[in-house]
């Protein structure tokens, strides 16, 4: 038993008088009681010093040194000093240490809601563990349910996305741009509960939504002075779509991305020279056992005759008659793929093709770079396409929307309908792809939050 000092004392413990700490078993064990001080009543605040009696109460604290840690304080229930007020008597509240009701101290309280906010309820519960603060995974989420939210300011940028509840019912969430934090979400996904949110907050300066027309609609009607901010992911995967059914209408072209077939040269003598069989001990034993069978072989006896006589299984005596060459020839291919023969090229898919479109030169597998090299050279159409979408992927790298407009013309006159609806669904929303193009807004933020509310 050791008596703690004041000033080593953690900062949640220096306003109760700790009369001993002991830290010589695996639970570290304080005992403390409050001070003999006025406290004021729960019901009407006048403070009273006027003692009833004293009780102990034992509330969780975080761990301190991979320890947990048990406190017993002692408190007092005081009678209150106002003849007007409803209460009798009250129990006083040490800072730091108690709450009404809860049996935790605010310090583990704070603990077991940042899990609960970060990991939500199994993860929470997991890492809880960790800490040596074991809790369920339904209290967990109960005490995140009690987590009072944040007062709400009008965010500068919002966020905006819909995101599935079970079925064909949907819901809306809206993120704040600059903290990508969550606001509010409601049921469903129309304009008319957008454009009243907006309304009762203004001074949205910026919007960053998909390509929706219900969001559009409600963004113009509840924030007209707002920009529309569209989202650069899914501007890009409309375009791999597009890609891929281009490539599916020039199906009959793909067999063209079919490499040759790799031809393999003679099996070459090893570098390491082989040691003749004859010289290990167990080489040896082989040969002469070989030699005895063979001697067998010609006088016409039976295998199991003979490996009775010799003192071996039948299936060893039976054994194989061909050449260790052969085998060695044989397997030389299948050493270059380890183990497997090689299969045939075979012409890329569709979703293959649109893939290798979508990603970048350099970061490009060589086989894929000389299959699209083949293709290309076959149809140029699919070459034409690709040129389009490295010059939208240069205006996305380089956050330059001056040469959209030319681009679109190019992609409506390319020959491709799918393309051709492309361009159109971008010029009719072509002020947003452009901020969404130029600016450092992005709709990653509600992607990533829409998968928090879904866990």
């Amino acid at each position: 038993m050791c008596v703690a000092e004041l000033s080593s004392l953690p900062p949640h413990l220096t306003d109760v008088a700790v009369i001993s700490i002991d830290a010589t078993g695996p639970v570290v064990s304080v005992q403390a009681r409050t001070r003999n001080e006025p406290a004021r009543c729960t019901g009407c605040g006048v403070a009273s010093n006027w003692l009833h009696s004293r009780y102990i109460r034992r509330p969780a604290d975080r761990a301190i040194g991979g320890r947990p840690v048990r406190i017993e304080l002692s408190v007092r229930r005081l009678y209150c000093e106002n003849p007007a007020c409803s209460k009798v008597t009250f129990a006083e509240q040490a800072d730091g240490l108690t709450v009404r009701y809860q049996r935790r101290t605010p310090l583990l309280q704070n603990l077991v809601e940042t899990a609960g906010v970060l990991l939500a309820g199994r993860g929470g519960a997991r890492l809880l563990g960790l800490l040596n603060a074991p809790l369920s995974r339904t209290s967990v989420l109960f005490h995140l349910m009690r987590v009072s939210l944040p007062t709400m300011t009008t965010p500068r940028v919002l966020g905006v996305d819909d995101f599935a509840l079970y079925a064909d019912v949907y819901g809306t969430l809206l993120v704040d741009g600059d903290t990508r934090l969550p606001i509010t979400l409601w049921e469903g996904r129309d304009a008319a509960p957008l454009a009243d949110w907006l309304r009762e907050h203004p001074g949205v300066e910026a919007v960053c939504r998909d390509g929706s027309l219900v969001y559009r609609q409600g963004i113009t009607d509840g924030a007209p002075q707002a920009l529309h901010v569209s989202d650069r992911f899914h501007i890009w995967q409309g375009l791999s779509r597009r890609v891929q059914d281009v490539a599916v209408a020039h199906r009959a072209c793909l067999a063209a991305a079919v490499l040759p077939p790799a031809e393999h040269e003679e099996p070459q003598h090893t570098t390491k020279a082989e040691a003749p069989l004859e010289t290990t001990r167990a080489g040896r034993h082989a040969k002469r056992l070989f030699e005895t069978v063979h001697e067998h072989t010609g006088t016409g006896r039976s295998i199991s005759a003979i490996a009775r006589e010799v003192d071996l299984n039948r299936r060893t005596v039976k054994g194989y008659r061909g050449h260790y060459q052969r085998v060695k020839v044989a397997v030389v291919p299948w050493r270059e793929t380890d183990g497997m023969p090689a299969p045939p090229s075979r012409a890329p898919s569709p979703l293959q093709i649109a893939r290798w479109v979508i990603i970048p030169p350099e970061r490009r597998h060589l086989d894929a770079q000389e299959r699209l090299r083949l293709l290309f050279g076959h149809c140029p159409e699919l070459a034409h396409v690709h040129e389009l979408v490295r010059e939208f992927a240069t205006m996305l790298d380089q956050h330059d929307a001056t040469a959209l407009p030319g681009w679109l013309d190019r992609l409506a006159t390319c020959g491709h309908p799918t393309l051709a609806g492309l361009a159109k669904g971008i010029r009719e929303d072509q002020d947003a792809v452009v901020h969404g193009i130029t600016t450092p807004y992005s709709s990653g933020m509600n992607e990533g939050r829409v998968t928090d509310v879904k866990l």
